[in-house]
């Protein structure tokens, strides 16, 4: 297996995909943003609410900023006029986090697996910036493709 994103003298390129076939392609990418204790008991009893609004819908909101600017932070990514980019954000008392999910979907030539790891990275970059004030013990873990479908090999995780 080689890298598509090299030509044959290893210089970057970004790959033709003139000749492939329209279809249907979805992504699922996920992340985690982790508290310590004290600090996720202090976002909770606030309801997610910071004096830069709520947690959760700015940071939902970054992240469809962020899947639909893609191709400008990533270079060699094809820009597309995505279908659909949904963020899920979801909050885990036992383990003190929030968990980040978003889908993007799209019918072109290509796939959208960096749109949707790339909504859920910045999503979780904006939780960290609205709640830092509070600890810079955050962390932001495990973000990673969970599904992928409609090109040549499928992936679930």
């Amino acid at each position: 297996m080689s890298l598509t994103h090299l030509d044959e003298h290893s210089r970057s390129r970004m790959v033709d995909v003139g000749e492939k076939v329209t279809t249907r392609r979805v992504a699922v990418a996920e992340g985690w943003v982790v508290f310590p204790p004290d600090v996720y008991a202090q976002i909770q009893a606030a309801n997610g609410q910071t004096a830069k609004g709520t947690v959760s819908e700015v940071a939902r909101l970054a992240g469809i900023m962020a899947a639909k600017n893609t191709s400008q932070l990533i270079p060699l990514c094809h820009p597309m006029m995505l279908e659909r980019c949904q963020l899920t954000l979801n909050y885990e008392d036992d383990e003190h986090r929030l968990h980040i999910q978003a889908e993007v979907a799209v019918s072109h030539k290509t796939g959208v697996e960096m749109e949707a790891l790339t909504a859920v990275s910045v999503a979780a970059l904006t939780v960290y910036d609205m709640t830092k004030a509070l600890s810079h013990d955050i962390r932001i873990e495990q973000i990673r493709l969970v599904h992928k479908s409609g090109g040549k090999h499928d992936f679930n995780r």
